[in-house]
């Protein structure tokens, strides 16, 4: 054989083998941290990358304002309020302690403004005006938080106020908290811009964000600090780097260096160790079964939202990928009906799994072809 044929061959094994080689590398144990609880998780998969004490019940002190926001954002999108609606300052939201925006009881403020008094400053008086601007009450509208609570799947949280003031069954857990900064992130980004900035100015009172990691690295550009003396120092953050978006909750450190160096070590964690991987995006074609008494006799099936998998790095091409359509598929079928499900499993483990639908209602044929495929099953 010739030496330049031999170089070849040893050429494209040592490069097989460094290849093989990266991909088996082991993901380092995660990080230590000094916290009660917390978890890392993938924002576009939704995959737990690490997690300590992630259903504990623990309180949430400001981070309670995440909620509220969120029952806002939901007002606004709903058209219940405008950013340039006015809000009156009640006395009780006057009156509120802690962390404050300074407003004046008596004065109309817009829904912008409190919204970066509450996000910007954790004010607390900004999030009781805006409570009582959505629901009347401040009563009234953690009856509607618990009720947002209950659809995002924080089966574990509670929320008796808009501030995240101290009460007996005002309790949340890292995981549910993880859940709701991903919904902000998904459903709202024209506002989730407010996570972001650093400072905010009203009534010639300028207060700075309370969240330190914004200064301290360029890709964090959220999310809301907490604290009180029972619940610790806690911080949801989340960064984006290279086209991954990581969310950490650390909840009860020591103060706010500490919350702010654990967050730190769980982002670094995630984005060194892992990657993201786009599979499918929404609407893609990924089986045709048949529909008995269908038109057309098959339907097109695929995914409502893009299908992210995220795996140790260097593994994405190792995925496999598996399509199960539940069995006897009847017409009529709507387009939000689960008719099966995609999974993706890395070394015999599922890694992610989302339903597929019909990409389309599909209608329910005529006399004829609902005979036919009456006729067709005896055979099947």
């Amino acid at each position: 054989m010739p030496a330049f044929v031999r170089f070849l061959i040893a050429l494209l094994l040592l490069t097989t083998i460094q290849a093989a080689t990266a991909a088996s590398t082991p993901v380092p144990p995660p990080p230590r941290l000094d916290a009660r609880s917390w978890i890392l998780i993938d924002e576009q998969s939704g995959r737990v990358i690490t997690s300590h004490n992630a259903d504990s019940r623990v309180e949430p002190a400001s981070l309670t304002k995440l909620m509220t926001a969120y029952a806002v954002f939901h007002a606004l999108e709903d058209g219940k309020l405008r950013l340039d609606t006015e809000v009156p300052i009640s006395e009780r939201a006057w009156r509120m302690e802690g962390s404050r925006t300074f407003l004046q009881v008596g004065s109309r403020v817009p829904v912008e403004v409190l919204l970066q008094g509450m996000i910007v400053q954790s004010g607390n008086d900004a999030s009781v005006a805006l409570a009582e601007a959505v629901a009347g009450s401040e009563d009234s509208f953690a009856a509607l938080m618990n009720q947002y609570a209950a659809r995002l799947g924080m089966t574990n949280s509670h929320f008796d106020n808009a501030a995240g003031m101290p009460a007996a069954d005002h309790l949340v857990t890292a995981r549910d908290m993880s859940r709701l900064a991903r919904a902000i992130i998904d459903e709202f980004p024209d506002y989730y811009h407010w996570y972001s900035q650093r400072e905010f100015t009203w009534n010639d009172i300028t207060q700075a964000n309370r969240n330190g990691l914004l200064g301290r690295d360029p890709s964090v550009d959220g999310m809301k600090t907490g604290h009180t003396e029972a619940a610790g120092y806690c911080l949801v953050s989340s960064a984006h780097r290279d086209g991954m978006r990581m969310i950490a909750v650390v909840m009860g450190t020591s103060g706010f260096k500490a919350r702010e160096d654990a967050s730190l070590a769980l982002l670094n964690y995630g984005f060194s160790f892992f990657e993201t991987k786009r599979v499918y995006p929404r609407g893609a074609e990924l089986a045709k079964p048949r529909i008995f008494g269908a038109e057309d006799g098959e339907a097109a099936v695929g995914l409502r939202h893009d299908f992210y998998v995220t795996v140790p790095r260097g593994r994405g091409g190792e995925i496999q990928l598996s399509v199960a359509l539940s069995p006897g598929l009847k017409a009529p079928l709507s387009a939000t009906t689960p008719v099966g499900k995609l999974r993706a499993m890395l070394d015999g483990k599922l890694v992610a799994i989302e339903d597929l639908y019909p990409l389309a209602d599909v209608a329910e044929g005529g006399f004829f072809r609902r005979g036919w495929d009456s006729v067709m099953a005896w055979f099947d």
